[in-house]
């Protein structure tokens, strides 16, 4: 066989070279993008790019210019913990038995959190510094401390940042004047008689200083993100990011921070996509979105961003392509336990409206507790004006029972002030909101229909999420129709003394609070609570023993809380302080055994609590027994 003979020319060769080349840096794969997320504590969307007036935010402001504004976008959770334990995973904190603040929950080996995902695909992980999941943290990231950073990641990797910023947490906001506005000039502080307060606070000169210190903390904010920023720029590294700034929920103040309202989940949202990185997102540089957003979806969209295939445990959806959000018409939230100030609410919100459910309507937001007391300027001037008689309108109803339902139009009603659950022209909009938070609680199976310590008690040896996923142990929609009975006025005394025979002790539970709720002592169901001051759950034995004492029977209710304030569990103790506390001057006679037991909860936090878990919230509550007896405790927070 002869073999072909060719010939080409020099030139030839060289432009066959070059087209060649062409073609092999097409088929390149793309650099994945850099990902850094700026979180923020405790402010809702006051910002220039908001439309906020009052606002001075020249940084996050150009920022939004460059990027995406979400103007619906969601905190799965208006405090913290469970707010970034869904944050980090991309699951429901009530679904993981993480939706109270503050705790140490374990998790199943099946959930492995956005930085271990990120880590196994290449990318060095930084986390600087809050973490605050309400599960430990420990091998989650390449670097995590106050020295975490980008610029510490080997050569050549991609990384995933997270930088968090607490100059706006309530604690800074509520303080009285100190160092934090010293960054500012004075043509940046913020005029308290400009300031646009909310309805809800009273026009006081104390909470108008209070607004403007909140939006001065911002503007101090403002100016550690550009410095953030201009590091990001020196380093050469814009182009390649992708920036998400957010905050972890509503203001540090009243009717925000631990509120189920709407004013408690919202959040502003600005993600700045690099040109190169454009073709990942539908939205153009400089623009705005009403796109319904929640926590539950950051995680998978970063995922998705970096090329990274989204576990199907994962319970949110990647958002920044519309088609993948398709038919998205609600976000929920959840408000559990704050502090030591027990609540189960649950929210959805829709493009218009806002729907909570309260399972625990007898108990008002703002209660006799140490987080609600005067060490906090915003809680001090409500509770100056409420003990003076002097509190009126939307900010007295804090302290007064809720609803059980709640329907707010956002539309009509920005602030949330006009409740229309019982308006018969919107029936159909509440029950189709209702039906949709009702199906939401079975579809994400909630946890948190569990007493706190029943939960931990049950799911022993296993983690809450395991526990609950197992529908032989876990009778969610039994337990949650008992739930359902608490503060509707149509719940007898009958119907509730069935429930506390129920074999089951979450019913027993919520029976129990069901009984506690109808504000009225019966002697009936008194005799049936007695009966379980013994019951084989402490959160049944408590919530009897609380009720009792409540309606006059605390001498033989008061030593059950005795007994359980000295539980090896430090959740069943939680439940017993909290108790405690809610039955005021009727727990002087603990008096003895709280401070028996003190030590085991006593430390360096706030100078006075062992840490910042389970031992913290047991002394708040047990602090403001002694305080409710008339004993001198200075708290400091």
């Amino acid at each position: 066989m002869k073999r072909l003979k060719t010939s080409l020319h020099p030139l030839g060769i060289l432009l066959i070279f070059f087209l060649y080349a062409g073609c092999e840096k097409q088929q390149l794969p793309e650099a994945p993008p850099n990902i850094l997320w700026i979180s923020v504590e405790d402010i809702g969307p006051a910002l220039g790019s908001y439309g906020d007036p009052y606002a001075l935010t020249p940084n996050i402001d150009q920022l939004a210019s460059e990027g995406v504004v979400y103007k619906r976008a969601y905190a799965t959770a208006p405090i913290c913990a469970p707010a970034r334990s869904a944050l980090i995973t991309g699951i429901y904190a009530t679904s993981m038995g993480t939706q109270h603040l503050r705790s140490v929950i374990p998790i199943p080996d099946t959930i492995v959190t956005l930085p271990e995902h990120m880590k196994g695909a290449g990318y060095y992980t930084t986390n600087n510094a809050k973490t605050d999941y309400n599960f430990d943290p420990e091998g989650m990231w390449d670097d995590n401390g106050n020295q975490a950073h980008w610029r510490n990641r080997p050569e050549g990797k991609p990384f995933f940042s997270v930088f968090n910023y607490g100059i706006t947490h309530e604690g800074h906001t509520n303080s009285p004047p100190n160092g934090d506005l010293d960054p500012l000039d004075e043509d940046e502080l913020h005029d308290p008689a400009q300031a646009n307060l909310p309805p809800y606070f009273p026009d006081t000169q104390e909470m108008r200083e209070l607004w403007a210190r909140q939006y001065d903390l911002i503007t101090v904010m403002d100016k550690q993100v550009g410095d953030l920023l201009l590091q990001l720029e020196e380093d050469g590294l814009s182009d390649n990011t992708i920036i998400f700034f957010f905050s972890d929920h509503g203001f540090g103040l009243p009717r925000y921070k631990r509120w189920p309202q709407n004013t408690g989940h919202h959040v502003p949202l600005i993600i700045k996509v690099p040109e190169k990185y454009s073709h990942l997102i539908n939205l153009s540089e400089g623009s705005e979105t009403d796109q319904l957003v929640s926590f539950i979806d950051f995680a998978p969209t970063v995922l998705n961003l970096a090329g990274i295939s989204v576990p199907k445990v994962m319970q949110g959806v990647p958002f920044m392509n519309s088609d993948q959000v398709e038919g998205r018409n609600y976000v929920f939230g959840a408000r559990s336990r704050a502090d030591d100030v027990y609540e189960v609410s649950r929210t959805v919100i829709s493009d218009r409206y806002v729907y909570i459910r309260n399972y625990m309507p007898h108990q008002p937001m703002i209660q006799d507790a140490v987080i609600f007391s005067d060490s906090k300027r915003g809680y001090a001037e409500l509770n100056r004006l409420q003990r003076e008689n002097k509190l009126e309108g939307p900010a007295a109803e804090f302290y007064l029972p809720k609803p059980v339902e709640e329907l707010y139009d956002l539309k009509e009603d920005p602030f949330e002030l006009n409740n229309l659950a019982e308006n018969e022209d919107l029936i159909e909009v509440k029950i189709e909101m209702k039906n949709v938070l009702d199906e939401w609680i079975s579809e994400t199976v909630d946890v948190g229909f569990l007493p706190e310590a029943e939960m931990m008690l049950r799911s022993k040896g296993s983690t809450p999420y395991e526990y609950a996923h197992d529908k032989s142990k876990y009778n969610l929609l039994r337990i949650k129709a008992a739930a359902d009975l608490v503060g509707r006025e149509m719940t007898d005394e009958y119907n509730i003394g069935k429930l506390l025979e129920n074999p089951d002790s979450g019913v027993r539970f919520w029976a129990a609070t069901a009984a506690q709720a109808r504000q009225e002592s019966s002697d009936f169901l008194a005799d049936q609570l007695e009966e379980l001051l013994d019951d084989p759950s402490p959160s049944v034995a408590i919530k009897a023993a609380e009720t009792l004492a409540l309606w006059g029977r605390e001498d033989a209710s008061v030593p059950v809380l005795s007994q359980y304030l000295r539980h090896e569990e430090e959740t069943v103790m939680l439940e017993a302080a909290m108790a405690s506390r809610r039955i005021g001057t009727k727990a002087c006679p603990l008096i003895p055994t709280i401070k028996e037991i003190y030590p085991k909860i006593s430390g360096e936090v706030w100078g006075r609590y062992k840490n910042w878990y389970y031992p913290m919230f047991i002394g708040m509550a047990l602090d403001q027994v002694r305080i409710n007896c008339g004993e001198d405790v200075e708290i400091i927070n």
